[in-house]
C-alpha cells in the first residue's frame, strides 16, 4: 500500500469509527453561551493568497460588523492551518467540533479535505460553508444539508467560458491539471461542455500541488496541437505555469484558458501576461459604489490588499449564518440551516440571492476581459464586465443533478 493510500485508509478507518459512534446533540439557545465559528484554510502554502490571512481578516469585519456578539452572545473566530493535508484537516474539525465548541466552519480548503470535514459536519449537524472550495459534487453527487457553496464551482466557471470559446471555432482542448480532486473535478466539468459543444479533448496531463518547473508538462501541451490549453489549477500552480508558458512561447500561437483565476492571481501575474484573457467571476471589487466601498474597507484592515472572490464570499457567508443565529434564537444546525436557506441573502456584494436545496448559492456570475495595461487607469483596475450570466443559467440545473435534497423538497 502506497503512502498516499495509508494516509486515506487511516483517514476513513478514523472518520469510521468516530462518525458512526457520534450522537448530536440538540442544542437549545447558544451552546456555551458562544458563538464560535472556524475558519480552516491554507494559511502559509500555495493557495494562501485566494484565501489565508486575508480570508481572516473579511471574517473579522463580518464579526465586527455584526456588533461582536448575536443576542447578547459573544461571537468567537478561531482559526486553522490544514496545510493541504486530508488527515490534518479531517483532525482539526473533529477537535474544533468535540473539543472547542466550534458551531460552523467555513472553508477555503482543497476539495479533497473539504470532502472528510463535510462528512464530520453532517453527522454533528453544524454548518460547513464552502467559499473557496470549488468542487461541483458538493452540489451534486456528494451534497449535504449541511454544506452551502458560496463562491464558485468546478461546473460554473468552465461552462461560460467553454461555450465563448467554442462560438470562435477553438475547438481543440488539452488539459494541464494539478492532481487531486479539484482539479480532476474542474477538468471532467469542462470536457463535458467541450463534448456537448462539438469539440474535441485532444490530450490532458497532471501536475502535482505546489509544482514549480511546469517544463516538460507545457512542452506536453505545444506538442499537442490544441488551440486552447485549459489550466485547471490554481494559487501559486496557476501563476508558475501562466509565466513559464511565456517563457515558452505558447502563448499567443496557443490560447491560454484559466478555469480557475482569481484576481489576487491577476494582480501577481501581471496585465502583460494576461490581458485580453476571458474569465468568469462571481465577484469584482470594482462593480458597483457599495462593492468599492467595502473593498476600501478590507484594503484598510489588511495592509492596502485586494479583495478577491473568495474573502468577499467569506465575508458574505458568516454575515448570512449570522442573521440566522439571530433569527433563530439558537446555533442549533439543524435550525440555522433551515433559517439560512429560507432566508435570501442581501449584503454588499448579494441582492436578493437565494440558497437552493442542494447548498447552492444562487448569484449571478459575471463575464470579464483582463485590460490591458494601457487600459488600466488607477489602483487594480483590472476587468472589464462585459455580461451578466443570471443563476439560472450559470449552476448545474436542478434537473441535471443526482442530489437527494433537491428531490425532497
Amino acid at each position: 500500500m502506497t503512502k498516499l493510500n495509508t494516509r486515506l485508509f487511516n483517514i476513513a478507518v478514523m472518520l469510521g469509527a468516530l462518525l458512526v459512534l457520534a450522537t448530536p446533540l440538540r442544542a437549545q439557545g447558544v451552546s456555551g453561551d458562544v458563538i464560535k465559528i472556524g475558519i480552516m484554510n491554507d494559511q502559509n502554502g500555495p493557495y494562501a493568497d485566494n484565501c489565508g490571512p486575508g480570508s481572516v481578516a473579511a471574517a473579522k469585519l463580518a464579526v465586527s460588523d455584526f456588533g461582536g456578539t448575536v443576542n447578547g452572545k459573544k461571537i468567537e473566530l478561531v482559526v486553522a492551518d490544514d496545510q493541504n493535508k486530508p488527515d490534518i484537516g479531517v483532525a482539526i474539525a473533529l477537535r474544533w467540533l468535540d473539543n472547542e465548541g466550534v458551531d460552523a466552519i467555513v472553508g477555503c480548503s482543497a476539495s479533497s479535505i473539504a470532502l472528510g470535514v463535510q462528512d464530520i459536519m453532517k453527522v454533528r449537524k453544524k454548518p460547513y460553508m464552502l467559499a473557496g472550495t470549488a468542487g461541483s459534487f458538493f452540489t451534486n453527487d456528494k451534497c449535504s444539508p449541511m454544506t452551502t457553496q458560496w463562491m464558485v464551482d468546478t461546473y460554473a466557471q468552465p461552462k461560460a467560458t467553454v461555450k465563448a470559446l467554442l462560438a470562435q471555432g477553438v475547438d481543440t482542448w488539452f488539459f494541464l491539471t494539478v492532481d487531486y480532486a479539484f482539479g480532476k473535478g474542474w477538468q471532467a466539468d469542462a470536457t463535458n461542455f467541450i463534448k456537448a459543444g462539438g469539440g474535441k479533448v485532444v490530450g490532458s496531463v497532471l501536475h502535482p500541488l505546489n509544482s514549480s518547473d511546469f517544463s516538460s508538462f507545457l512542452l506536453t501541451a505545444q506538442a499537442s496541437g490544441a488551440k486552447a490549453i485549459a489550466l485547471a489549477n490554481s494559487g501559486a500552480d496557476f501563476g508558475n505555469a501562466i509565466k513559464q508558458a511565456q517563457e515558452f512561447g505558447l502563448s499567443p500561437n496557443h490560447l491560454l484558458v484559466p478555469l480557475g483565476l482569481m484576481i489576487n492571481q491577476a494582480h501577481g501575474i501581471g496585465l502583460r501576461d494576461l490581458q485580453n484573457v476571458r474569465l468568469t467571476t462571481p465577484f469584482y471589487w470594482d462593480l458597483n459604489p457599495e462593492t468599492r466601498e467595502f473593498s476600501k474597507r478590507f484594503g484598510e484592515a489588511f495592509n492596502g490588499q485586494i479583495l478577491n472572490e473568495a474573502k468577499s464570499a467569506t465575508y458574505s457567508a458568516i454575515t448570512h449564518y449570522l442573521k440566522a443565529v439571530a433569527a433563530t434564537g439558537t446555533d442549533d444546525g439543524d435550525a440555522v440551516m433551515k433559517q439560512m436557506k429560507n432566508t435570501p441573502i442581501n449584503d454588499f456584494e448579494m441582492k436578493d440571492v437565494g440558497i437552493r436545496a442542494d447548498g447552492q448559492v444562487m448569484r449571478p456570475l459575471y463575464v470579464a476581459r483582463i485590460k490591458t495595461p494601457a487600459e488600466s487607469k488607477y489602483t487594480y483596475d483590472y476587468y472589464e464586465i462585459t455580461g451578466t450570466i443570471p443563476a439560472e443559467e450559470a449552476w448545474r440545473p436542478a434537473s441535471e443533478s443526482v442530489c437527494d435534497l433537491l428531490r425532497s423538497q
